[in-house]
């Protein structure tokens, strides 16, 4: 694998106020994986957008050549009519329509004008069997998981007669399973011949996975590895993108754990989609002040459905169960409720619930506190812009000014925003949900150092998150859930991610200083998501 593929040169691409790329550079081999790095911002997907003609000629400044030509796409399907397929983040794929109309909308197989449907779920089948996806062509889209869905759209691409496959954050919501099937599905293409760029947050892949590493770091061109003849490790690609070592993944706290501030007893919870199935059965969970408590649990454990349920009654039905905070027992049924009792929730969904993107961040961070800004039912915007650049400020939120538009920040900004939001409402405890999905080591880093401050200042923290690193280097005391039920109570000196794993699993702890419930598992979690949990409370 000698010979380049692709090449960019010298390629720069400024917005307003903003430069994103500065004389980047990229080389991709014929036949190879080739994996891009970088912390959120440092133009990785602004790369790619020129690169597929998402952003066209004349938009930047720069050389391309792909199979030794120069090109000057106009638009995506110009990239696409030689052979270069774009896969975004969010999927873009219709739910209401089948896997073989997605698969070639755009590219009907029709004769005179008329959709040749046979061919069409005929085509689709093989290309489905080459993606190793066993469904049926007219399955419909919307009653398949994500991780399929990823692999309906590599069949799209492949329909496409793809030569060079871009995946942008391809396993950001896929578990586990997927995750490693659709890295050896990749494989699988490299040895057909077919060239994959992947961009990812998730370094334990790429350096499994890729032939060599490009590393961007603020717009530009750092490095580019290669395993053949460079030591690639996580530390080293950390290292390149930003710009100085982590030795220590967590931000260095001391805690200081005050006063039992809210305790969750016997709390239960229906599944609103399914009659008489139980998601959350019994938990029983305690939070004291400074302290950060984590919840782990596998998917469909019930997590996220109990901490909807706390907040406000957000997700589920026939909920029982108490809440006693600071001593007396609370009723909150409405997300206008949690507030008012110091309770907050930021959703491990931003983009669909925690945030409205196409507002600018000052809307968004006073979204859920306007109580506190307004008189006499008016807002008084003075004091909101001087409190959202207040937040900007302390929460180190990248962008020229408050009244930026929140859709376009970095993945790690929006979830600063988010948090912003919550805590301006004033908590006493703060539940995050997922709070480091889908943004980079660097602004992990700087979201830890926030959680490490507010739990200094008093609150009390929930942390929910798949991974168990997280939650070993950020949490006092850990909680597992499996099916529903609270397994164990693990303390930080006692933890480890092979005790958790065994209490998520239904396991029971049986040394340490570990605390169990029942050994009963509890029924499994339920499937029905909740609407915007804020709509119409804030």
């Amino acid at each position: 694998m000698t010979d380049d593929i692709l090449r960019m040169r010298d390629i720069t691409k400024t917005f307003p106020g903003v430069r994103a790329l500065q004389e980047v550079s990229l080389s991709v081999r014929q036949g190879e994986i080739h994996g891009i790095c970088g912390e959120n911002g440092a133009g990785k997907s602004t790369l790619m957008k020129v690169l597929s003609g998402v952003y066209p000629h004349g938009s930047y400044s720069g050389e391309i050549s792909f199979d030794g030509e120069p090109c000057e796409f106009s638009d995506i399907r110009d990239s696409e009519r030689r052979g270069i397929v774009i896969i975004h983040q969010e999927l873009a794929l219709c739910p209401q329509l089948s896997i073989a109309e997605n698969i070639f909308l755009g590219n009907e197989r029709a004769s005179r004008g008329l959709i040749d449907w046979n061919r069409t779920n005929h085509e689709a089948g093989e290309l489905l069997a080459r993606v190793g996806l066993h469904e049926n062509p007219v399955t419909q889209v919307s009653d398949i998981g994500v991780g399929k869905q990823q692999l309906v759209e590599i069949a799209k691409a492949l329909s496409k007669r793809v030569r060079l496959l871009i995946l942008d954050e391809p396993t950001a919501a896929l578990n586990d399973r997927d995750s490693a099937h659709l890295l050896d599905l990749l494989r699988g293409l490299r040895d057909q011949g077919i060239t994959c760029v992947i961009i990812s947050h998730k370094l334990n892949e790429i350096a499994a996975i890729a032939d060599r590493i490009t590393i961007l770091r603020d717009g530009r061109t750092i490095e580019t590895l290669d395993p053949t003849s460079d030591e690639v490790t996580e530390d080293r690609i950390i290292s390149g993108m930003v710009g100085r070592d982590l030795d220590h993944r967590f931000p260095p706290r001391e805690p200081r754990i005050g006063s039992e501030v809210l305790r969750i007893e016997d709390w239960t919870v229906h599944s609103p989609s399914q009659h008489g199935r139980v998601v959350v059965s019994k938990a029983n969970l305690t939070l004291r002040r400074g302290e950060i408590v984590g919840l782990a649990g596998l998917m469909g454990a019930g997590r996220t459905e109990l901490a909807m349920s706390v907040f406000g009654r957000s997700y589920g039905t026939n909920i029982s169960g108490r809440l006693v905070k600071d001593g007396r027992e609370i009723s909150v049924r409405s997300v206008r409720d949690a507030i008012r009792h110091g309770i907050a929730y930021a959703t491990e969904d931003r983009k669909r619930y925690g945030l409205n993107l196409i507002e600018d961040i000052k809307r968004n961070i006073s979204a859920a506190g306007l109580t506190r800004l307004a008189r006499r039912g008016w807002v008084d915007d003075h004091r909101e812009y001087q409190v959202a650049d207040e937040y900007r400020a302390s929460m180190n939120i990248k962008a020229p000014s408050v009244l930026s538009v929140t859709g376009k920040l970095s993945g790690g900004n929006q979830q600063k925003v988010v948090l912003s939001k919550w805590i301006f409402t004033n908590p006493d405890v703060l539940i995050l949900d997922e709070p480091t999905r889908g943004i980079d080591v660097g602004a992990k880093y700087e979201i830890y150092s926030i959680v490490n401050r507010l739990a200094d200042e008093g609150k009390a923290i929930l942390v929910i998150s798949s991974e168990l690193p997280e939650l070993l280097g950020l949490c006092d005391r850990i909680y597992t859930l499996s099916a529903g039920r609270v397994t164990a109570e693990v303390p930080r000196a006692e933890a480890t991610q092979e005790h958790l794993m065994r209490y998520m699993t239904n396991g029971q702890a049986d040394h340490g200083d570990a605390r169990t419930t029942s050994d009963d598992p509890g029924p499994a979690d339920g499937s029905g998501r909740p609407s915007d949990p804020t709509n119409g409370q804030e």
